[in-house]
């Protein structure tokens, strides 16, 4: 946890009230002293790393050098990667290229050349393949040669809880969140499969990819604690309740064991042995159901489907993130990305008959013609080096999902809540199904 402190503004000046007539036996008056100026804003740190982040090897980017014209590098900063915020990003564009602060004091600079004219990406500068650079159909199933792979959000088993993402609303039945995205995912595997395309799991079992537990991560998490302003946190969270958890070594060490050095994991699967064209991050969403061990239904039902971009400038100043993002945006990642994502929330949006979901917060942003489709830095869209369509369909807390979500994946109709009602996962793999038939049919050559 980063906490950002920003300096005070200063106060608004007092309106003056009505100036009294000069008394003529005063010889002078007195002149009132000036404001100070408010103190210049601390200079950003760009050498700061995210959790368990890496320092980048910046001499990768050059394999992009005169890939991207400037015209649409600043499209792309224009409409996926930056959240709109008016402060300077930590590059400088030039002409002929952008210069980028690296935070490495030996070499604080890295430069980027512009291409003069828009070109397609040279051959070695990415592993995917984008629908259109695919073999011809010639009447074989519409996704052969098209290489999957399905990343089930969560672990689920015996970590559910730990990661809360474990659901009961009564003695004896529970929903897993780790465990419905991987029974969609298998179900999900065998469709795309009957279709041509071949498919890998990023995780096939409810265990944890990564190697690491939360007893390798007390030191980091600490030191997370400390960096935020808490130099002696409390080690367990025994006998603690509600948010206060959070300021604990152990709810820390747990955080960095599920939810980063897991990603971290998958990303080292996903872009060295894998290899993708694409990604698909599957998850059911959730409201605020208040305390784990008394949960509470909410009314709302939603769908949405994310694509990488929507960076804050305090998330820009960690060297990792700055990089990783420099690198999915001059690979042109978001220019497959999208389409591939819009299509799949038309399918899930026919099939599952959801409204879209609406971000109320400044992490995420509308990109494209699809009210469902957002934009938003996550730590798997991100590392992932290859389209990837984040899903969140569903909110698991919902009672007639809830109900829906207990009885599996079925085929047909099956008494549910007193009336006759599909599985909201083959609904899910449906629209999932649906969609990439739509695009690929589009795009690729027949």
């Amino acid at each position: 946890m980063t906490q950002t402190i920003a300096p005070e503004a200063p106060a608004p000046a007092a309106t003056p009230s009505p100036t009294p007539a000069p008394d003529p036996a005063a010889s002078t008056l007195v002149p009132t002293p000036a404001t100070p100026a408010p103190p210049p804003a601390p200079a950003a740190r760009l050498d700061r790393l995210s959790p368990l982040g890496t320092k980048p090897d910046w001499l990768k980017l050059q394999a992009f050098h005169q890939t991207l014209t400037r015209k649409e590098f600043e499209e792309a900063m224009r409409d996926f990667y930056s959240d709109g915020s008016p402060l300077p990003p930590p590059w400088k564009l030039e002409p002929d290229g952008v210069v980028v602060k690296t935070g490495d004091p030996v070499k604080p600079e890295a430069r980027i050349a512009f291409a003069a004219r828009a070109e397609p990406p040279l051959p070695g500068t990415r592993t995917w393949r984008p629908a259109a650079e695919m073999p011809p159909l010639k009447g074989r199933p519409v996704l052969s040669d098209l290489h999957v792979a399905i990343d089930p959000g969560h672990i689920g088993g015996g970590y559910a809880q730990m990661e809360e993402r474990y659901l009961s609303f009564a003695p004896g039945e529970a929903i897993q969140e780790g465990d419905l995205t991987l029974i969609t995912a298998q179900v999900l595997a065998e469709r795309l499969k009957a279709l041509g395309a071949y498919v890998s799991l990023v995780r096939d079992r409810p265990e944890p990819v990564t190697p690491q537990r939360p007893s390798n991560l007390v030191v980091q998490a600490r030191q997370i604690l400390v960096e935020a302003g808490f130099p002696q946190p409390q080690e367990t969270y025994s006998g603690i309740t509600g948010d206060e958890k959070i300021l604990t070594v152990q709810w820390q060490s747990e955080k960095l064991f599920y939810r980063v050095s897991e990603i971290h994991a998958r990303a080292e699967k996903v872009n060295n042995t894998i290899k993708p064209d694409i990604v698909l991050c599957l998850h059911f969403n959730a409201e605020s159901w208040g305390s784990a061990t008394s949960p509470q239904f909410s009314p709302m039902n939603h769908l949405h489907v994310l694509v990488n971009g929507c960076y804050a400038p305090v998330e820009l100043e960690q060297q990792d993130v700055r990089f990783e993002m420099l690198r999915r945006l001059f690979s042109r990642i978001h220019q497959e990305e999208l389409p591939i994502a819009e299509a799949v929330a038309n399918g899930m949006r026919l099939s599952t008959g959801l409204p879209a979901y609406v971000y109320t917060t400044p992490n995420a942003r509308h990109v494209g013609s699809n009210s469902y489709v957002y934009a938003r830095n996550l730590l798997a869209n991100r590392l992932y080096d290859c389209p990837v369509v984040y899903l969140e369909p569903y909110v698991m807390n919902n009672e007639e999902t809830y109900r829906r979500l207990l009885l599996g994946h079925y085929l047909g109709r099956t008494l549910c809540a007193g009336r006759l009602q599909t599985s909201a996962i083959e609904d899910y793999v449906q629209g999932v199904v649906n969609g990439l038939v739509a695009y690929y049919q589009k795009h690729r050559p027949l």
